[in-house]
């Protein structure tokens, strides 16, 4: 029992910076062109 007040906040502390970075990441458009660099490969430039 001792075991689970140690390790809730711990997840709960873990989630929401995962949350938070992929909050960041969409807000910075990181999701916008994902077929981009698959793209680039066949370029000849």
């Amino acid at each position: 029992m001792n075991s689970l007040l140690f390790l809730l906040p711990i997840s709960a502390l873990l989630a929401a910076i995962a949350l938070r970075a992929f909050w960041w990441a969409v807000q910075n458009e990181q999701f916008d062109e994902l077929d981009k660099a698959a793209r680039s490969v066949l370029d000849d430039e």
